[in-house]
């Protein structure tokens, strides 16, 4: 911190714990209106299952789900991650490497989604949001991107050096959970703020996905969709533009252990509007 600088890494001894707590704000806007508003809260209990020169293995247990929507529907599915442990490899910097266990979670959950499957099966909407859900865990893919936002979140800014005032800018390469081919992205990141009496500083981003290549991906998406359900596939002028944009920032302990994290996602499309609002916070 003497010549303004930061690194981010993990110093964790094997058996460490932390407890976070974490809360989920989904928000959908048509032109001015609010049309929806959904908030899940959530614990992790962290532990470090093993530690050497070369890689971290972390696990995270998924405690005490709460949603303030009152659906059964939503409640149901919330129950199916439950007491869910994701296990995962970081290098000895701490910058996310892979899920171990990708196999256990996608039978945990396919064998969750079955049991919600037969209980709603009189709903004609939930074989659609089961679907998407069996989607989301069906592959080590599926399960290292779109699955674990909130891991991805947590290890942001692990693994880099960062002088304060300095903006770091680039184009990076994102998981496409539309599809195979990953989508390029711009995104700028730089240290905000250096507290050295608590040892902590205060860390930012911004990342935007290429417009035409996101627009493209979802077309791809959906017309594969139409055509698996029989129905119209869409027109591809239907969808407009759709754009992009995360902002994170994260306050983390010289350790490498992250005190407080926000990150906001905001979707649109001509006049829809979707943003997703994740905080993670030490308990």
């Amino acid at each position: 911190m003497g010549d303004s600088t930061v690194q981010v890494i993990s110093y964790w001894d094997k058996g460490e714990k932390q407890i976070y707590a974490l809360s989920l704000e989904k928000i959908k806007i048509k032109g001015s209106d609010t049309t929806s508003k959904e908030m899940t809260t959530y614990e992790v209990e962290i532990t470090v299952l093993d530690s050497n020169e070369k890689s971290y293995t972390i696990q995270w247990e998924y405690k005490n789900f709460t949603s303030h929507n009152n659906s059964p529907v939503i409640q149901k599915l919330m129950n199916a991650t439950q007491n869910m442990k994701v296990i995962f490899k970081t290098n000895e910097l701490g910058e996310f490497v892979e899920v171990v266990n990708w196999k256990e979670i996608k039978d945990y959950t396919h064998k969750a989604m079955g049991s919600l499957r037969t209980e709603f099966k009189d709903i004609p909407e939930m074989d659609k949001l089961i679907k998407q859900m069996e989607a989301t865990y069906s592959t080590k893919e599926a399960i290292g991107t779109a699955s674990i936002k909130d891991i991805h979140q947590f290890h942001t800014f692990h693994g880099a050096q960062y002088k304060l005032g300095e903006v770091l800018n680039g184009i990076i390469k994102v998981p496409n959970i539309l599809g195979t081919d990953p989508l390029d992205s711009d995104f700028s990141v730089y240290l905000d703020e250096i507290n050295e009496e608590e040892n902590n500083f205060i860390l930012r981003a911004t990342q935007e996905v290429n417009n035409e290549q996101l627009t493209n991906a979802t077309f791809n998406y959906l017309t594969t969709m139409a055509k698996s359900m029989k129905l119209d596939p869409p027109k591809r002028e239907d969808l407009g533009e759709l754009k992009n944009e995360t902002i994170s920032a994260s306050n983390i302990h010289t350790s490498g252990w992250v005190l407080y994290s926000i990150q906001t996602t905001t979707i649109t499309s001509d006049n829809q509007t979707n943003i997703e609002e994740r905080i993670i916070e030490l308990k």
